[in-house]
């Protein structure tokens, strides 16, 4: 999903595509004002492996997921990975996060987990350049679903995944309206729900490098 990221566009997605070659990149653009989704009309018209849905106006980050998800599904996707374009997601985790998900020689469960999450509160895991206040909310945040919800990820407001196509499948999206890290909290909570298999790999989340 992507809302005024023109600045980070370009690199993000050469830097995506060069460690999953044989990948598709989806764009959702919520109609960005600096032009981003014009941008990624552009880039996809010379590059086959990038395609572009527009949505009319800004909705929400939950919304954009779902859309997105229901338009890879319906490409024929077998595997769904969703990151922030803001290099806060690092593409260098992508190998790691579907080596889970097939159950490869570095895979967390054995035969391979149906969602995997980039994870900063597991072990390896860590957040550089944020204040104490957002730690605390985000991995606050974490703790209390885990409470509440008895699910067992260490990070569950985090919003680099992983899944199977049959783990979104399963997920009743007609029922998810939460937005923001919630919406993160609630489709891995729906996932579980359903018998996914979850599982965590560590990663480094840094804030955006420009743009806002």
């Amino acid at each position: 999903p992507t809302y005024n990221e023109a600045d980070n566009l370009p690199g993000i997605s050469a830097a995506i595509l060069e460690r999953l070659p044989g990948a598709t990149l989806l764009v959702v653009d919520d109609s960005s004002p600096d032009g981003t989704g014009e941008m990624a009309d552009r880039m996809a018209a010379e590059e086959p492996r990038i395609r572009v849905h527009h949505r009319p106006g800004k909705q929400g980050l939950g919304k954009a997921y779902i859309d997105g998800f229901r338009v890879a599904l319906e490409g024929g996707a077998g595997r769904v990975v969703q990151m922030d374009a803001d290099w806060s997601h690092d593409p260098e985790y992508l190998p790691a996060l579907l080596d889970g998900l097939l159950g490869g020689s570095l895979a967390p469960l054995p035969g391979g987990a149906d969602l995997m999450i980039g994870s900063r509160y597991t072990r390896g895991g860590g957040v550089l350049d944020w204040g104490v206040g957002r730690k605390v909310i985000s991995r606050g945040g974490s703790l209390f679903a885990r409470t509440v919800l008895g699910l067992k990820p260490h990070d569950l407001t985090g919003g680099f995944k992983a899944w199977r196509r049959a783990a979104l499948e399963a997920i009743d999206w007609e029922r998810v309206h939460s937005g923001g890290y919630v919406f993160q909290i609630e489709t891995t909570y729906l996932a579980s729900r359903a018998g996914a298999r979850v599982a965590e790999t560590p990663i480094i989340f840094v804030d955006r490098r420009v743009g806002v």
